[in-house]
């Protein structure tokens, strides 16, 4: 069954990251630098996307990637937004699983990751280093 949300797809700016949402698919990525000046402006939308989505099960998977080279402190307040919908999503029974991409030599973001994943028990949520970053 397709989703009868439309995809969401932006471009990325030099403070906001590109976004591609494929309900459809059950594809959600976040990928580049988010300090957006009006983070809930930004982010408002996607969490609301979001919420529309999760309020029918999706058929399969859902996978959510992101790639992060640098986020501020409103943007991980939308993230964890993000990731509380997805949290409960998994508890109601839904495959859900989070890959949180850094730069493996990224020690910052590797922090950030481990600390978004202990919030999480439902969720399938994995640290994935990227040696070409």
């Amino acid at each position: 069954m397709t989703s009868p949300l439309p995809n969401i797809s932006i471009a990325a700016t030099a403070r906001t990251p590109s976004i591609e949402f494929d309900f459809a698919q059950g594809r959600l990525n976040i990928s580049g630098e988010a300090y957006p000046e009006d983070a809930a402006r930004f982010f408002g939308p996607l969490l609301q996307a979001m919420k529309d989505y999760l309020a029918n099960p999706p058929d399969g998977d859902i996978v959510f990637d992101l790639t992060l080279r640098y986020f501020n402190s409103s943007s991980a307040k939308a993230l964890m937004n993000l990731f509380d919908l997805l949290e409960g999503a998994a508890a109601s029974g839904w495959s859900v699983q989070i890959n949180w991409h850094y730069a493996e030599a990224d020690e910052a973001m590797l922090e950030f990751g481990e600390d978004f994943s202990q919030d999480f028990t439902a969720c399938q949520f994995r640290l994935c280093p990227d040696a070409a970053e």
